[in-house]
């Protein structure tokens, strides 16, 4: 598994982690993914699978890279208090790799959020502060409010089909070294199968189809690795299954050529 600097810490994650949104494969495919390399679990107090990445942590705590988040209603100094301990709780664990916050809440000071997830680190709860669904204005603002530790990630929607970040919030996040944690990167799996219906391909999913087979690999991996082929992006496939997550894993260790690149970009455009 090819690895990444997470934003400016030193640190190297996987470019291929393991997301947890809508999982429901209990731990199997976790422990499959993480001998595979992909040591980066990500998950959320509103996800509910705190627990099972927990328990899939057990004995492995030290090797695997844990990222989750605090939820976009509950971002007041207390609440983020009371929810960082409630995921410490599920997750059995007593520090918190990567603690992000979920979505912005113009409802909250972002001085007062931000402070509080500073004190995390302060108290020695969580490692680094990461953001998701920010866009570039209000990724701006809490980095002004940031007063001793910098952000170092921001999670967003990101894949061959979902890409308004390239516009100005990925070369923001390049141009500052805030990693991209590309969440959904297969677009709710449409650019993992190959399409059963009869007729004609849109022209997205017929190039995707062909750099595959040049490739030799399969539609998903392509997609990944098409993913991680921009800089500061890592991506946070989830999958129930064990034979999926394999799949996904073997996304990286190699590279697209930049025709295939281009000629991807084209097919799906923005």
């Amino acid at each position: 598994m090819e690895l990444r600097e997470l934003g400016k810490t030193g640190v190297m994650v996987p470019e291929i982690g393991l997301g947890t949104w809508k999982y429901s494969g209990g731990v199997a495919p976790l422990l499959r993914g993480i001998g595979l390399g992909a040591r980066f679990i990500d998950t959320a107090e509103m996800y509910r699978t705190e627990d099972v990445v927990g328990q899939a942590l057990k004995g492995l705590r030290d090797s695997v890279f844990l990222a989750t988040k605090v939820s976009g209603s509950h971002l007041r100094h207390g609440q983020i208090l009371r929810a960082v301990e409630a995921s410490l709780r599920l997750l059995q664990v007593d520090r918190i790799d990567l603690y992000q916050v979920h979505w912005p809440n113009r409802g909250v000071p972002i001085g007062e959020t931000m402070s509080a997830m500073e004190s995390l680190v302060n108290e020695g709860m969580v490692n680094h502060i990461g953001v998701s669904n920010f866009d570039r204005r209000e990724l701006q603002e809490a980095q002004g409010a940031m007063t001793n530790h910098p952000i170092v990630s921001n999670q967003v929607l990101y894949s061959l089909k979902d890409r308004d970040i390239e516009r100005d919030l990925l070369p923001y996040c390049q141009e500052q070294s805030i990693t991209v944690i590309a969440y959904t990167p297969l677009a709710d799996g449409s650019l993992a199968n190959k399409p059963r219906l009869l007729g004609k391909l849109d022209k997205g999913t017929a190039t995707l189809q062909e750099v595959a087979v040049e490739a030799g690999k399969t539609m998903a991996q392509v997609a990944l690795n098409w993913c991680t082929s921009h800089a500061g992006v890592i991506a946070i496939p989830k999958s129930n299954s064990l034979a999926r997550t394999e799949e996904n894993c073997g996304a990286s260790s190699w590279r697209l050529s930049p025709g295939q690149l281009s000629r991807l970009d084209s097919s799906f455009g923005r």
